[in-house]
């Protein structure tokens, strides 16, 4: 019996001596690599003088999307909705839900329908609702487009149409304004776009933006196809929580937006802390159980 409590009390210390050591390898990765090693952090440093010839047309030399994550947007910009009337964009913020906000013109003969085709499929990929847990802003970068009634309208009722949930009437908005008003949130999200006038369109890049229930900038997703995962963590994370069941929440933990190329990845040292923490809960565990049987014996004997 001497033998078999001393057996035991091997155990625990080794099981014991084997949690201190996984903390600290979990800690001292933590330090050295995720803010060092890791290209999600390194500092990227860029020459604004380096420039190169790459033959791209004239319209095309000025157009893309510069990453503003943070900024603030302009919520006492008035713009006017699918119906003609006049809004403030801080007329579709509140303080619990995220905002899609889509930079397009409604008149776009190709890549604004494919950004506008992307998002609506993946939003029929995730759970949450349109008008529910979040909303959906598109704005008209062509000023011209504001002079045009029943244009908005008929966009977003196709739309919709596509969406097909219960309820997203009051999450889709599709804006049109002036000149100074479109001014005002290009700038401040930075897309820059270049009328075209040989083909008499506009050059713009693709993309569209998560914004916090604050009205800022949080996520940027590039292109025409965005991974409905992507798009949910996004949304998650620019609702601080206030959507998403817990599940959902400890999945996000394991992941990490990479900024460069607006995708989430498998965060490993996130991972390997879930590990450890569910490790030592287990030891703790088997620890508790060792030590009743101990003392059930104990008892039996005595």
């Amino acid at each position: 019996m001497k033998k078999s409590s001393a057996n035991l009390e091997v155990l625990k210390l080794k099981l014991f001596a084997l949690a201190i050591i996984l903390l600290i390898f979990v800690n001292v990765s933590a330090q050295k690599s995720e803010h060092y090693n890791s290209p999600l952090y390194s500092p990227k440093v860029y020459d604004p003088n380096q420039t190169s010839s790459n033959g791209l047309p004239t319209a095309l030399s000025d157009v893309g999307i510069d990453q503003k994550l943070g900024e603030q947007l302009p919520l006492d910009t008035e713009f006017r909705d699918e119906n003609g009337n006049a809004v403030k964009l801080g007329n579709y913020f509140n303080k619990e839900k995220p905002v899609i906000l889509a930079l397009v013109y409604y008149e776009c003969p190709m890549l604004c329908n494919q950004v506008l085709n992307g998002l609506t499929g993946s939003l029929k990929g995730i759970s949450f609702d349109a008008g529910k847990d979040f909303d959906v802003v598109a704005i008209s970068f062509d000023a011209r487009e504001n002079e045009k009634e029943g244009l908005a309208k008929n966009k977003k009722a196709s739309y919709l149409e596509r969406y097909q949930r219960a309820g997203a009437d009051s999450g889709f908005h599709f804006l049109t304004g002036d000149q100074a008003a479109i001014d005002k949130i290009t700038g401040v999200v930075g897309f820059k776009y270049q009328w075209d006038e040989k083909s008499e369109q506009f050059a713009h890049g693709s993309a569209i933006m998560i914004i916090t229930p604050e009205g800022k900038i949080s996520r940027y997703h590039y292109g025409i196809d965005y991974a409905p995962k992507d798009l949910k963590f996004s949304l998650m994370d620019s609702a601080k929580n206030n959507i998403g069941n817990p599940v959902e929440q400890l999945y996000l933990y394991c992941f990490h937006y990479d900024p460069s190329t607006g995708k989430y990845g498998l965060a490993i040292l996130r991972v390997l802390r879930l590990f450890a923490v569910v490790t030592i809960l287990g030891i703790g565990g088997m620890i508790l159980v060792f030590w009743r049987r101990s003392k059930t014996k104990k008892q039996d004997l005595s």
